[in-house]
């Protein structure tokens, strides 16, 4: 069967989502379901939006058609039920919905008068395996469930139809699933040519079973995209999927470790040795590593064979200018392109920049000319493929024929592919504009990409006759041109990025300026100034918007930070770690900054009272459940003081939360004493106004009234918290108090309400990429499975949690969780414990998409 041509919408017609609910009962509902469809730029399918002079079975009958995904709101009312029919038109909505269409069910509770009839309906959808179903309490909620259920659709929509489009199926034959792999490999803007015989070189020696494959060879020379390429076609070969790891900013084992922990996901929170975190994420898994750029990190080789001899199912793939010099190695010399290949290269770059350039019989001999002359180094043709816009082949070749000898031999120091590269960097360089030099060897010191703005702050801080935007913006389109940096389009706002070589290149001419220190402490400004403006959006509704902003500019502030600590500058380290805790907490990187802050302790140095307090703080509150030395809650309560000596209520405040905690998770807990703490707290907070710190406050209440078995108080706490954190647009605020109001809706026997905060926890922290509350959203679900004797779901979600928790470093951190009680009552009633082994056993194999959705399935 030919499939059909593609169907080209046009910008009026964006998808359609009905929304199908009785109209007076659930009006704010809906509202707040338009508001999330509209969010996303879908169109609402909804009646209150345009009358039409239809009957209505007729009508919503047509809107249903033309409709592409099905929402069902639901609460009390089963819907008036019109002459000479048998069911509502509520029902009747549901009925005539067409079996393709995507069903997103969501239930209002608590709903003490529900008719009967909308029950047996309700009954019946449980039952359908196309619809999703789950509960909510109010508009907000459902706002926020909705956008993000629909987010998922859309892209395991997309995915779908990608696999379909890309891979030939029979008609009537659905696509195989793909496969839960890690895969985490770049994809290239363009496509790699020549390079065949290399690719299954290295592929031979994977497949015979070498563990650790080192590509060698010169900047430049293709290592990055050889290695990208070779691993994606070991997808047979590893069934947990190929991760990229980029080791160009590290420089030692703890960088390596840092690298890979980010790479594989796993959360540094402080609570045990991240390389220990590491080798336990990958010990049972089968999985490649590709490890960029390994020159810098040479150091670091015995790490990554103390790391294959852990994990014997792992094995790495290696690009590096030298040999890591260390057992079980084999090593592949990358070489230049073929002459035929060193051409094609140079004709599809061209064309990047001259659509309308062709070898032709005039010009061939010229552009065969230039490749020698480049010693047919990938990089060197495609730098000099960028001039071919100005310049003839015949004129490049006789500029590249005069200037490549005289740099080629300045450095003798270098191999001899390696001058050739440096030395066409250079001469690239050359033919740019003097503003437009300055500017590439400015960028030399972001670490990972930067965007524009950021560009345009570091730039005009560090000319001497400043530079407004324009300039900038126009030297940066410059040297995109020129292929010295790479623009990234994958993304909403602009970034971009330098290779590897030609940042090494910036940084030398930065130190040859004498400017590399004054460009350093520019960049470190323009962070400093950023986490402030991150500050208050961390703690609302601009919350995860800044989380995902943050997360493509890690490796620059930790840059920044590291800068600062070089400099001795300990203020403004602390007061950077401390305006963006929220996103490091996120971000599971708490343990790194706990790092950062014990220098400026250790140091010896004079620190002001609000650093000191930072760097307490940070030490300390992060490890209050590993208080061996029984000094935690001391060195905690002097942090707070601290704070309060520095006329800084929030971090007094949020200290003394963390003295809580550490009071209650002492060997004999003092809950007066805590409840105390959080009192004056909770105080500080609302004489401030700071609202996200006040819902932090109820949570700890909360959990000090649990500690005393006053469950109806601690639920009152815990949705003292939901509330402030709701009306504060606070994700990560939200996700905490439903998880521990789900706790205390189950322990006051209410598995149903339970079950609606575990599943909301869940599904905002997927969308907010908090790792650790899926964790206990989906523990959650496990007592819920557990309490219901439902064996297998309970095996399957408490195995796939295990794996979650191991593969991400949060296996060691206290959790506030219950499963494990509900499970062992379980099994003390009498469930089947081999089944439930068996199903534990399977669920480890669970993806965290998989049990994600196997638990929403069940809400």
């Amino acid at each position: 069967m030919t499939p059909g041509p593609p169907v080209i919408r046009t910008p009026d017609q964006r998808l359609r989502i009905f929304v199908s609910s009785t109209l007076k009962e659930l009006a704010a509902e809906r509202r707040a379901a338009r508001s999330a469809i509209e969010r996303l730029h879908l169109a609402p399918v909804m009646f209150e939006l345009g009358a039409r002079p239809h009957p209505p079975r007729e009508l919503y009958r047509a809107y249903l058609e033309q409709s592409d995904v099905f929402v069902g709101l639901y609460w009390e009312r089963y819907g008036w039920v019109a002459p000479d029919e048998q069911v509502s038109g509520l029902e009747d909505e549901y009925n005539l919905c067409p079996p393709d269409l995507p069903r997103l069910i969501y239930i209002k509770d608590p709903a003490p008068a529900r008719e009967e009839r909308l029950t047996e309906l309700l009954g019946r959808i449980r039952n359908d395996d196309h619809a999703s179903f789950k509960y909510f309490e109010s508009a907000g909620e459902l706002e926020v469930l909705l956008e993000a259920d629909l987010a998922v659709l859309l892209a395991e929509r997309f995915e779908l139809s990608r696999a379909v489009a890309s891979s030939p199926t029979t008609a009537g034959t659905a696509p195989a699933p793909a496969p839960s792999a890690a895969t985490s490999l770049p994809v290239p803007l363009t496509r790699l040519v020549g390079r065949e015989d290399d690719i299954a070189a290295v592929r031979r020696m994977l497949d015979e079973g070498a563990r650790l494959v080192t590509v060698l060879g010169p900047g430049g020379i293709g290592k990055t995209r050889l290695a990208i390429a070779a691993a994606g076609d070991m997808a047979a070969h590893f069934p947990d999927g190929s991760v990229f790891v980029d080791l160009a900013p590290v420089h030692d084992s703890a960088g390596l470790t840092r690298a890979l922990a980010r790479a594989l996901g796993v959360r540094d929170t402080g609570d045990a040795p991240l390389d220990d975190k590491v080798t336990t994420a990958l010990r049972d898994r089968r999985l490649l590593l590709v490890l960029d750029n390994f020159e810098q990190a040479l150091a670091a080789a015995p790490a990554v064979t103390a790391l294959l001899a852990a994990a014997p199912g792992v094995a790495a793939l290696v690009t590096s200018r030298s040999l890591l010099r260390v057992g079980g190695e084999r090593s592949y010399d990358l070489g230049p392109l073929p002459d035929g290949d060193a051409v094609a290269l140079f004709v599809e770059r061209a064309h990047a920049v001259r659509p309308d350039f062709e070898v032709t019989a005039s010009n061939a001999a010229d552009v065969e000319r230039i490749c020698a002359a480049l010693d047919r180094v990938p990089l060197a043709v495609e730098l000099a493929a960028a001039r071919i816009r100005v310049l003839p082949p015949a004129e490049l070749a006789r500029r590249l024929d005069r200037r490549l000898p005289l740099l080629v031999g300045g450095a003798r120091d270098l191999p001899e592919r390696q001058r050739t590269l440096r030395a066409t960097i250079d001469w690239s360089v050359q033919l740019l504009e003097p503003s437009e030099r300055v500017a590439l060897s400015r960028l030399g010191v972001f670490e990972g990409g930067f965007s524009l703005e950021a560009a345009e702050s570091v730039v005009a801080a560090t000319v001497d006759s400043g530079a407004d935007d324009a300039d900038t913006l126009s030297c940066l389109a410059a040297l995109v041109d020129n292929s010295l940096v790479r623009q990234h389009d994958d993304v909403e706002t602009p970034r971009f990025s330098l290779l590897a070589t030609v940042r090494e290149y910036a940084l030398e001419q930065l130190e040859k300026e004498g400017a590399l220190a004054r460009t350093r402490d520019a960049h470190a400004a323009y962070y400093l100034a950023l986490g402030d403006r991150a500050d208050p959006e961390l703690e609302g509704a601009g919350q995860h918007a800044w989380v995902m902003r943050l997360a493509d500019d890690t490796g620059n502030l930790r840059a920044a930070v590291r800068h600062l600590l070089d400099q001795r500058d300990w203020e403004r380290a602390a007061h950077l770690a401390w305006s963006l805790y929220v996103y490091w907490w996120v971000s599971g990187l708490l343990g790194e900054v706990r790092g950062w802050m014990e220098r400026p302790l250790a140091s010896g140095d004079p620190l002001d009272d609000r650093t000191r307090a930072i760097a307490l703080y940070f030490t300390q509150a992060i490890a209050f459940w590993q208080d061996h030395g029984g000094t935690v809650v001391e060195k905690l309560t002097e942090s707070a003081d601290l704070f309060h000596r520095a006329e800084d209520p929030d971090g007094e405040a949020l200290a003394l939360i963390s003295v809580a905690l550490a009071m209650l998770a002492s060997a004999e807990p003092d809950p007066t004493a805590a409840d105390g703490a959080m009192a004056t707290s909770l105080g500080l907070f609302r004489d401030g106004g700071d609202r996200w710190g006040q819902a932090m406050a109820h949570v700890m209440l909360g959990r000090v009234a649990l500690l005393r078995q006053q469950v109806d108080a601690a639920l009152a706490q815990f949705e003292e918290s939901l509330t402030l954190a709701r009306d504060n647009g606070d994700e990560l605020g939200v996700t905490i108090a439903q998880h521990h109001r789900g706790w205390a809706r189950l322990l006051l026997g209410d598995p149903a309400g339970a079950t609606s905060d575990f599943a909301g926890c869940l599904a905002l922290s997927v969308r907010l990429g908090h790792v650790e509350g899926v964790a206990y959203g989906l523990e959650g679900m496990v007592a819920v499975a557990a309490l219901a004797g439902d064996v297998r779901r309970a095996g399957h979600l408490l195995g796939a949690v295990r794996t979650l928790r191991e593969r991400t470093g949060l296996h060691n951190a206290p959790a506030f969780s219950f499963h494990q009680l509900f499970v062992d009552q379980m099994l003390a009633a009498g469930a089947d414990r081999d089944a439930f082994d068996a199903a534990v056993t399977e669920g480890r194999g669970l993806a965290v998409e998989d049990a994600v959705a196997e638990a929403q399935g069940h809400a």
